[in-house]
């Protein structure tokens, strides 16, 4: 269905990002990541069940073997991350493949009733949320390369 079987990133919302990446970075046995925020939505265009936010969010990450695991808190709300906090807490929001025809995926899975979520750009690309969450117990990322 994503044009790949490669998982690269697997990612979990925390309320406090701060204690949760020193937490995996002892049970990794890692340096501790700097934590990131999102850019504003000027140039991120972040849309939410299809209506601008102002959301962001705070990163970090580790290199586990061929993945990335990405720590996630929200910034605000609506979003696809404060939505899977506020419904279930803590816990595995998705997984992502690198891909090629973000658009013409996502009006695949539209066609199978899957929504995109949530998408935004960031430096040198894009992302899509798919609520796959029915289908395939979590939701998955779409990350595709513009420049």
């Amino acid at each position: 269905m994503f044009g790949t079987d490669a998982v690269v990133q697997a990612a979990i919302v925390v309320r406090d990002i701060e204690a949760k990446k020193k937490a995996w970075a002892e049970a990794l046995g890692a340096p501790v990541p700097e934590t990131v925020l999102t850019g504003p939505a000027e140039e991120t265009n972040v849309r939410f069940e299809g209506g601008e936010t102002e959301a962001r969010a705070k990163l970090a990450f580790f290199r586990v073997g061929g993945i990335s695991l990405e720590l996630i808190e929200p910034v605000g709300r609506p979003s696809t991350w404060g939505k899977f906090l506020d419904e279930r807490g803590e816990g595995l929001h998705h997984i992502a493949f690198n891909v090629k025809g973000t658009d013409a995926i996502a009006a695949a899975m539209a066609e199978k009733g899957v929504p995109v979520q949530q998408a935004g750009e960031y430096k040198g690309g894009r992302y899509t949320y798919l609520d796959t969450t029915e289908l395939l117990g979590c939701i998955v990322e779409l990350l595709e390369k513009t420049g």
